[in-house]
């Protein structure tokens, strides 16, 4: 019989975008670690709670919370942030 904590799944952390979810998705799948996406889009509302609260949420088992939150900072720091970047700060004149 499985043990009550193998099914103790929480909400570990907001997603901000939806390339964010894919590779999140992909390097969790790549070791193994279960998890689930959850998307705040709703279509009654054309994705207003998306521009709110973020793309979604990943969940999983307590149990690899670190390990989830780990990888989600990898790539966070990987991948720069456009909305923390001035719209002045990119010249388009040749």
């Amino acid at each position: 019989m499985t043990s009550p904590e193998a099914f103790d799944v929480i909400k570990i952390a907001v997603i901000e975008n939806a390339i964010e979810a894919q590779l999140l998705t992909s390097l969790l799948q790549q070791f193994g670690i279960p998890h689930h996406l959850h998307s705040y889009h709703d279509t009654a509302y054309d994705g207003l709670f998306q521009l709110q609260r973020g793309w979604g949420e990943v969940r999983g088992p307590r149990q690899r919370q670190s390990q989830i939150l780990e990888i989600l900072a990898d790539i966070r720091r990987a991948v720069p942030h456009r909305r923390d970047e001035d719209p002045g700060d990119h010249d388009l004149t040749p």
